[in-house]
């Protein structure tokens, strides 16, 4: 069994306007996502800004509630679970937030963000909590001096440390990585992605990575998924996704990944126009009114996310696992 499993997921935010400000419409942020995530994997999350990725991990853990769906975590329902079930499944389940800066509380101590999960969860106190504190400044990289100070005195690295050592103090099994070295320089990045790693691999951790770099997604992920307009349009192993791409958003996001090797040429796809609002998607395939190689049937029908036998999964009429056949 998987450990996450979720069932045609919605998150609908209503658009109001006019002079009584009505409800004029609704941004369809996430629109029936179906996804599985096995224990001990990483399941990279791929796709423009603005497609969704962030509002889907905060949905999975109730930050946002849904507007349909199912998410079951270990085969429970977290939907349906009441306010003291959710903050008890909350130990199993944290996120890993963007912005180390905007994340941490100015006015809380260090000890004091990543001890506030095991008071509010019982689990640790006084001596117990300042030891437990002390051993995950260690786990991330930093020092046991570090306790008393405030995030100001950090850099962005550091602060996003914090962050890391906060979401592992109640020891979850399932940690949301919302796009957690989009604002770092690059070798920070690197070195928070194999602290990530080594994490996984010592604490037997499952994740959930969103981002929009496919270089630091290629790097940590096993399967990726690509994601656009609210939907999922292809996912398959990683290696498969970037040496075997179908769908053409898929290749569209690859052609752009810079070469680092200047004597490499690589063909660029060009996408027409621009991401079609949210509040209005296109009919049929939400990807047609891009794609140079729409047919007829992609304005009318929407394309079902179909796997093949190798467990690659592809949303388009055009190159989906029913016209390769």
């Amino acid at each position: 069994m998987s450990l996450l499993e979720i069932r045609n997921l919605k998150k609908y935010f209503p658009v109001g306007g006019g002079l009584f400000a009505r409800r004029s419409g609704e941004v369809k942020a996430v629109d029936g996502v179906n996804l599985t995530v096995e224990q001990g994997e990483t399941l990279g999350l791929v796709g423009e800004s603005g497609c969704g990725k962030s509002t889907l991990g905060r949905t999975l853990l109730r930050l946002i509630e849904p507007t349909e769906g199912e998410v079951l975590f270990q085969g429970v329902n977290v939907l349906k679970l009441s306010p003291r079930d959710m903050r008890e499944l909350r130990r199993e389940m944290q996120i890993i937030f963007q912005d180390p800066y905007a994340s941490l509380n100015p006015r809380m101590r260090v000890g004091e963000i990543i001890g506030e999960g095991l008071e509010i969860h019982k689990l640790a106190r006084g001596n117990r909590k300042r030891g437990r504190v002390m051993e995950l400044l260690n786990q991330v990289g930093l020092k046991e001096e570090h306790y008393d100070r405030y995030p100001h005195e950090f850099s962005g690295g550091q602060r996003q440390r914090i962050g890391i050592a906060r979401a592992l103090a109640v020891n979850p099994k399932f940690i949301v990585a919302d796009e957690p070295v989009s604002s770092l320089d690059v070798s920070i990045q690197a070195q928070i992605i194999n602290l990530l790693q080594e994490l996984q691999e010592k604490m037997h951790l499952t994740y959930l990575f969103i981002s929009h770099d496919l270089r630091v997604v290629e790097h940590i992920s096993h399967r990726v998924a690509i994601m656009y307009l609210g939907k999922i349009v292809e996912i398959a192993r990683g290696e498969t996704i970037y040496t075997d791409a179908k769908h053409p958003y898929t290749r569209a996001l690859l052609s752009a990944v810079p070469v680092p090797d200047p004597g490499k040429k690589k063909e660029r796809v060009i996408l027409e126009g621009d991401v079609p609002s949210p509040v209005h998607p296109p009919s049929g395939c939400s990807f047609h009114p891009r794609c140079p190689y729409r047919e007829k049937i992609c304005a009318e029908t929407l394309p079902p996310l179909e796997f093949n036998a190798d467990n690659h999964g592809t949303a388009c009429h055009v190159f989906g696992p029913r016209r390769a056949g």
